[in-house]
């Protein structure tokens, strides 16, 4: 059985020549021209297809932190919705200690841990105000008062208690600042 390539080889040697010069003579045909060419586009095309690659998988971990995020944080606005209830059942707690209703202080109090503790499963965590520094970033200044026993800018009374949820601020504390 005979070569396919043999040939094709002999029957490209048979063809006379078109009038182009032959590599061997020092110029280039139009045939290495059209190779060039080819390899250019080839060379753009593979560089695109890497760029093109680089950008899927840059949109890919964008879009999983993004739905990792959501994830998280899916609970902020059901949890600032109820926090002006629990701030109402900790006024109606403070209200029964006032009346000294002991059996309803007890169950209130059992209940009013019962939030806490949901709010801390889904890491929703209040904000330490009393005492400390007072921080723009956690605190709303709500009033000022003097208080000569601790520095100026202190917090020295918390009139809503805040909460953040992992990192992010679901509500600042409203607080009453010192001054000198």
């Amino acid at each position: 059985m005979s070569d396919p390539n043999q040939s094709w080889n002999d029957s490209a040697a048979a063809q006379p020549e078109s009038g182009t010069t032959r590599p061997e003579d020092g110029a280039a045909s139009s045939e290495d021209l059209d190779i060039n060419s080819i390899i250019r586009d080839r060379d753009l095309y593979l560089d695109q297809l890497h760029r093109s690659r680089a950008e899927f998988a840059n949109y890919q971990k964008r879009i999983k932190g993004q739905i990792e995020s959501d994830r998280t944080y899916a609970v902020s606005n059901l949890v600032t919705d109820l926090l002006n209830a629990i701030d109402n059942f900790e006024r109606a707690l403070e209200a029964a200690r006032a009346a000294g209703a002991a059996p309803i202080i007890e169950g209130l109090t059992m209940v009013h841990k019962q939030m806490l503790d949901i709010l801390a499963k889904h890491e929703v965590q209040p904000i330490e105000a009393l005492g400390k520094a007072f921080d723009p970033n956690e605190h709303e200044a709500i009033a000022q008062k003097p208080d000569p026993s601790v520095d100026a800018g202190t917090v020295v009374g918390e009139l809503a208690r805040g909460y953040k949820l992992r990192d992010r601020i679901l509500r600042p504390s409203r607080v009453v600042v010192s001054t000198q």
